[in-house]
């Protein structure tokens, strides 16, 4: 019986899949432990993590929303952040984070037919600066690989000043890039995209 067997033992159910989740990507990913060791944090000691008015942070869910060719990776010039980044959002209490993610694509691209893989592609913590009533606090980001099976030919909603297809490879060696944008570019590629 492993050392933390007897405490997941009174964790809900949505509380244990996100840790089964976060065991398999602590598995694939050990040298992102210390990430791991946040959100585990969080995880197993709080069943409302996905909550959006937990105040000091929570889950959010994202989509690495790939093309049909492998090749490039539709982002978001984010409207509220100013910044280019991977589709997602928040939960909004939603414990499934994988359908999270594949809602959030999907609203946020218009496109349709999107396929979603089920394990965990990248954990990200952040801080999101204060914005009106909304004091600053953590997203603990869940990313997912999803992947365009039809059209590619996006909507740009009320969330994004734009989208566009972007070269993975060209983001994995670009220095100006967002950091875990480039980071999910060389895990991409390192799976042979």
């Amino acid at each position: 019986m492993s050392d933390d067997a007897a405490p997941r033992q009174s964790l809900l159910a949505h509380q244990l899949h996100w840790l089964a989740l976060l065991d398999a990507y602590a598995a694939a990913h050990p040298d992102e432990h210390e990430v791991v060791a946040c959100f585990r944090e969080l995880l197993s000691t709080d069943a409302h993590a996905a909550r959006r008015e937990r105040r000091e942070g929570h889950l959010t869910g994202a989509a690495w929303l790939v093309s049909g060719d492998g090749a490039r990776v539709l982002l978001t010039h984010h409207r509220k952040l100013d910044r280019w980044l991977q589709l997602g959002g928040h939960a909004d209490g939603d414990a499934d984070l994988a359908r999270v993610a594949l809602r959030e694509a999907e609203e946020e691209s218009g496109l349709t037919g999107l396929e979603l893989e089920p394990a965990v592609f990248d954990l990200d913590r952040h801080r999101i600066p204060a914005r009106g009533a909304e004091p600053e606090h953590w997203h603990y980001d869940v990313r997912f690989v999803v992947h365009a099976r039809g059209s590619e030919a996006f909507v740009v909603g009320e969330e994004s000043f734009a989208l566009a297809w972007r070269d993975i490879s060209a983001i994995a060696h670009d220095p100006h890039a967002d950091v875990s944008l480039r980071r999910m570019a060389r895990k991409w590629l390192a799976r042979g995209g």
